[in-house]
Parts: structure tokens; sequence; C-alpha cells
């Protein structure tokens, strides 16, 4: 038995020992995600129908984009919102999901950063799909930390700064994608098994599967030649200084028992 299945298993037995309390906060985590959302083809208002004091096992499973661990139990397994037109930041409440293994929220008008904290909302996630989206700002460091990710596709956003190094723990990851983003920097060496096409469209990547190598530490031979000059004005500043002194007062080197082996050297 592999380790995915065995996560698995032990969510449907965590699931079983408390479903009444796990489908309460299933309901309550799309109540809290229809409520952060802007739904102008109003596709969830008319299909997201929370009936008050319902009790009915799987009604929620009938929801547009909503899929249960079982028909008859309201476990959210995966939520898939793709291609819906929905608006507004990183969706709300999600967390309360605890089953939730499978988050689509591509092809729609998101915006705004992708929570730090993504990784303490969806600890089990196995398929992470944000694409087409204008989700900006960098990609989480801790995103690394939702270690059973297999699939992760950030394609076509707002994204920049570098890829995290840390994407090298991300042992799981089968398919990856984060082609047209405004991304810099190397390519994290677990990541080069991917295609070019995974990193297309962000003019400041390199190294492999690349074709443009990434500059040798520029920015530290600049740094380390900018010490050197400055090392060596100063002295030179000091050279011109302890010169005039010398001449004009050579009575301070005389009298400075300091100063009298080196006078006698020279």
């Amino acid at each position: 038995m592999t380790d995915d299945e065995k996560l698995l298993v032990w969510l449907l037995l965590l699931g079983s020992s408390s479903l009444c309390f796990c489908s309460e906060l299933d309901v309550q985590c799309l109540k809290s995600l229809q409520r952060s959302l802007v739904d102008p083809n109003g596709i969830l208002a008319s299909s997201w129908n929370f009936i008050a004091n319902n009790v009915t096992p799987g009604y929620i499973c009938k929801f547009t984009g909503v899929e249960c661990w079982h028909p008859d139990e309201n476990r959210v397994l995966s939520v898939r919102l793709g291609h819906l037109g929905l608006q507004g930041t990183f969706p709300q409440g999600l967390q309360n999901c605890t089953s939730m293994i499978g988050l689509n929220l591509s092809s729609n008008r998101f915006s705004g950063p992708i929570p730090s904290d993504i990784w303490r909302q969806f600890p089990y996630l196995t398929s992470l799909d944000l694409s087409y989206n204008s989700f900006s700002g960098p990609i989480p460091v801790n995103i690394t930390q939702m270690t059973y990710l297999n699939t992760l596709n950030l394609e076509h956003n707002q994204l920049s700064g570098e890829i995290p190094s840390e994407f090298n723990g991300l042992f799981r990851l089968t398919s990856f994608n984060v082609a047209g983003n405004l991304l810099s920097g190397p390519i994290p060496i677990l990541l080069q098994k991917f295609t070019p096409s995974s990193f297309a469209g962000n003019e400041g990547l390199c190294g492999a599967p690349l074709l443009n190598n990434c500059p040798r530490k520029r920015r530290r031979r600049l740094r380390l030649h900018r010490i050197n000059k400055e090392s060596s004005m100063g002295a030179a500043v000091g050279f011109v200084v302890g010169f005039v002194v010398a001449f004009y007062f050579p009575q301070w080197f005389i009298f400075s028992r300091r100063l009298h082996p080196y006078i006698f050297r020279i």
C-alpha cells in the first residue's frame, strides 16, 4: 500500500468516526466559500442551495463543482470551480473542508496573493490548480509543506519573484506548470525534470530545462569589486595623509616611541 493510499484510508476512518461533525464543518466550508466569491453569472447561486436545518445525507454533493467522498455523505473530496467566471481574492473558509484533497479554481478572475498559510488550510491536497487567473505576488514558500501534492498548476497568472528552492522537497510532484508568469531566478533542481513549456513565458527564469544559463553570481562579483575598489581608495588616501604629516611634522615621528621601529627600518 502506497503512502497516498494509506492517507486516504486514514481519512476515511477518521471521517467514519466523527461523521456528523465533519459533515457540519464541510457545509460551513461551502457556505464561507460562496460568501467570499463574486459570482456574476449566478452559477453557484442557482445550484448551492443551503436549506436551513437540512440533514439530508449528501445534499451538498449535488452542488456544481462539488465532489464528495460518497454520494450519501456530506464530506467534500474536491472542489472544482473552473471556467465559471468567478471573481475576488483567494476564497475563504476552505480550511473547514477537512477531507478535501483536490482544489481547482482555474480560468476565473481571481486576483491578489496566494495565502502564505495555504499549507495550513489544505495539508492533504494532492492536486491544486490556480491557473489562468490574476494571482500576484510571490509563490508562498510554505506551499512546499503540502507534501502530498502530485499536481501543481500556477500557469498564466502574475506571480513574481523566484521559485522557492524548497520545492526540491516536493518529491511526489508528477505535474508542474508556472508558464506565463513574471518569475525569475534559477529553476530548482527537482523541477528540472519537467518540460521547457512548463516554464515558458517567464523571461527571468534560467537554467535547465530552459536553454538560457543562469549568470554566475554576477552580483557577488560586483559587490567584491566595489569592496576592493573602496579598500584601494582608502589605502591611497591613508598613504597621502601619512606622507603629508611626515613631511610637515617630522617631530611627531621622531619623538613617538611607537614609531621608532618603523623609522629605523626605513
